[in-house]
């Protein structure tokens, strides 16, 4: 079962497996509910209204997404050789109980599938980092997943490790969609994650892993995030990337990024 959004004349308006939902639906509203019914209650909410407008970031304006990071064996080792000062502290923090977690983006200002990402205009070293987002509601339970792309900016945080939220969290940083899968967290314990970037005709890079390969589970991760936050309208998580291209590889405007997690295909062209 998957959820959209999509552009209609009248705003924003929700859709399941292709047919729009009530006006007035949000997804805020649907993550203050338990996760057990939610599919149901989508279901008997599904119109016979086909979602016809233009796709939308699968988020409401008024919900958060935050990231989680080294949590996969190839980001580790990506983070500990770009850095400039403090490669220990991603050994450490890849081996302890905490994980690291941070604000990525709003909700207003996440883009979606066939809508530009940037790169900063301050930076020569820029790529994607394809990750599977979790969908959590006001509880803290996992309710489905989305794939995302976390942006981020590799000579920023390289240079110093306190510069983390400069090189994750500008204008067109963070893309999510196209579309919110729901699944339980023991769904996801196993899924594809694939990357692909063309330039013009040619595929310049290509990579995948799967979601087997992470150090943590997606439960603790949830967990961790709403240890000491509350999220009333729910929230997204992204779980960080087993996927990063060579050092030699940056990425250039025009560039177009498919990410596939499961079934689920994000793209976007970088403007």
């Amino acid at each position: 079962m998957d959820l959209t959004r999509h552009n209609t004349t009248a705003g924003p308006r929700w859709a399941v497996d292709g047919n729009y939902l009530p006006t007035g639906v949000t997804l805020s509203g649907l993550l203050a509910l338990p996760a057990s019914g939610l599919a149901s209650l989508v279901s008997q909410l599904k119109t016979d209204e086909a979602a016809t407008g233009g796709l939308l970031a699968p988020i409401d304006p008024n919900q958060e997404v935050w990231g989680s990071g080294v949590t996969y064996l190839r980001s580790r080792d990506a983070r500990k050789a770009e850095s400039k000062t403090s490669a220990d502290v991603y050994q450490l923090v890849y081996d302890a109980e905490r994980p690291e977690i941070f604000f990525k983006q709003a909700g207003w200002r996440t883009v979606g599938h066939g809508q530009n990402v940037r790169i900063r205009a301050d930076t020569t070293w820029n790529v994607p980092e394809p990750e599977l987002v979790l969908v959590i509601n006001a509880a803290g339970e996992i309710v489905g997943y989305t794939a995302g792309n976390d942006m981020s900016s590799r000579d920023i945080e390289g240079e110093n490790p306190l510069y983390l939220p400069q090189a994750k969290t500008y204008n067109g940083s963070c893309a999510v969609g196209r579309a919110i899968r729901l699944l339980s967290a023991a769904q996801l314990t196993d899924l594809p994650i694939q990357l692909a970037i063309s330039r013009g005709e040619a595929v310049v890079f290509a990579g995948e892993t799967a979601t087997s390969r992470m150090k943590r589970t997606f439960p603790d991760l949830a967990d961790w995030l709403f240890r000491e936050l509350t999220f009333p309208y729910g929230a997204f998580l992204m779980t960080g990337t087993g996927i990063v291209p060579p050092d030699s590889f940056t990425l250039q405007r025009g560039d177009l990024i498919r990410v596939t997690i499961g079934s689920v295909t994000l793209e976007n062209p970088v403007g």
